[in-house]
C-alpha cells in the first residue's frame, strides 16, 4: 500500500512503498465501455502573457511577482480531459495507468460510502485514504466499486499517465505560463478566470470548490460534492471551462524557485522532481487551501494519483481530430 508525505492539498506516493501489481486491472479497464463525450479545442492568442501576481496570498508558494513574457498562439482543450475521452485512449492503446500498476490511489474520504479506512489514512492529512483498486474508471476502489462518470474529468491519473495520453492525442501538457495566460482569458492581474469576485458558501458560485467547514462538512451549495461535469459553470474569455476548481491540472514543468532565500532553496531540494499543478480542485476553500486562484500553485511527484488530479492538453497547431 502506498504512503504519503505531509501535504495539505495533494498527497504524494512514496516510491519506496508500493503495492504489487493488480493482476486484473489492465484487463478490466480494457473491457469497460464509456459514452463518447465531445470536446472542443480553442485557439489561445499569442502576444504578451501574464504570470504570477503582485498580491500574493501564499508567499511561500512563490506566487509573486507579476511578470510578463511573449508567447506564440497555441490551441488548448476547452475542458479537462474527460473520463470518456480517456477511455478511448485506453481502448486504442491498452494503456495501464500507474494507479492500476501500483494497485491503489489516494481517495478523499468524503467520497467513500463508509469511512472505515483509518488504518490507511495519511497521518498529516487523514481525510486522504490510500484505497486499493482506486483508479481512473473505479474512483472509489475495490471495496466500494463504482464507475466513473464519462462526462466528468478523469482523475487518479499521474503526470506520466497524462504524458502518455498527450503523445496519443498529438498534444502536450502546458507550461505554467501558458496555463496562466489561457486561464486569464484576456484579463491581466486578476485572481480568477472571471475577474476578482470571490466565490462564497451561499450565493456566488463561479467554480466547483468546497462550501462549508473543511474537511467535515461540504454543503455542496454549488450543486457538486465531488467533481462536476466538464462543461459546468461559465467559460472564461477564451472559452475555457473550469480553469479553477474541480480538478488540479498537471503542467509540463518541474518545480523551480526564483528566490535566493535559504528557505526557498531548501524547498526546491525537498521538491526535486515534483511537477507543478495549477487550478485547485473541488476540495479547495479559502479557509483551508486558497489555491483556486490563477497565480496559486502546488506540486506533486509525477507518479502520484488522487481523487482531484486531472489535466488538459495544449497543441502547437490545430489537431486533426
Amino acid at each position: 500500500m502506498s504512503s504519503a508525505k505531509s501535504s495539505c492539498c495533494t498527497p504524494e506516493r512514496s516510491e519506496a512503498d508500493c503495492a504489487d501489481v493488480m493482476g486484473d486491472a489492465k484487463e478490466t479497464s480494457k473491457t469497460l465501455a464509456f459514452t463518447h463525450v465531445p470536446h472542443s479545442i480553442v485557439e489561445i492568442p499569442g502576444g504578451i502573457a501574464f504570470c504570477g501576481t503582485d498580491s500574493p496570498y501564499l508567499v511561500a508558494d512563490e506566487e509573486a511577482p507579476f511578470r510578463t513574457s511573449r508567447t506564440k498562439s497555441f490551441w488548448m482543450d476547452d475542458t479537462a480531459v474527460s473520463v470518456g475521452r480517456f477511455a478511448k485512449f485506453v481502448a486504442d492503446t491498452g494503456y495501464q495507468t500507474e494507479a492500476e500498476t501500483f494497485g491503489d490511489s489516494f481517495v478523499f474520504n468524503g467520497l467513500l460510502p463508509q469511512d472505515d479506512f483509518f488504518d490507511k489514512a495519511v497521518v498529516a492529512a487523514p481525510w486522504w485514504r490510500a484505497v486499493e483498486g482506486a483508479c481512473w474508471h473505479n474512483p472509489t476502489g475495490s471495496k466500494y466499486p463504482s464507475v466513473a462518470s464519462a462526462d466528468h474529468p478523469v482523475t487518479h491519473v499521474s503526470w506520466h499517465d497524462a504524458m502518455a495520453f498527450a503523445k496519443w492525442a498529438g498534444g502536450r501538457l502546458p507550461t505554467e505560463t501558458e496555463w496562466e495566460h489561457a486561464a486569464r482569458g484576456g484579463l491581466r492581474d486578476v485572481k480568477y478566470p472571471w475577474g476578482d469576485e470571490d466565490p462564497n458558501d451561499q450565493s456566488i458560485f463561479h467554480c466547483n470548490i468546497w462550501q462549508g467547514q473543511f474537511p467535515k462538512t461540504n454543503e455542496a451549495s454549488d450543486g457538486h460534492y465531488g467533481t462536476a461535469p466538464i462543461y459546468s459553470f461559465a467559460p472564461n474569455g477564451y472559452g475555457l471551462y473550469q480553469m479553477c476548481g474541480n480538478v488540479w491540472e498537471w503542467t509540463s514543468q518541474s518545480f523551480k524557485v526564483r528566490s535566493l532565500r535559504k528557505q526557498m532553496k531548501q524547498a526546491q531540494i525537498e521538491k526535486k522532481g515534483h511537477k507543478i499543478t495549477k487550478g485547485g480542485s473541488f476540495l479547495c476553500h479559502k479557509s483551508y487551501c486558497y489555491r483556486y486562484r490563477i497565480a496559486a500553485r502546488t506540486t506533486n511527484t509525477p507518479d502520484s494519483t488522487t481523487s482531484h488530479q486531472g489535466f488538459r492538453l495544449v497543441y502547437d497547431k490545430p489537431p486533426r481530430n
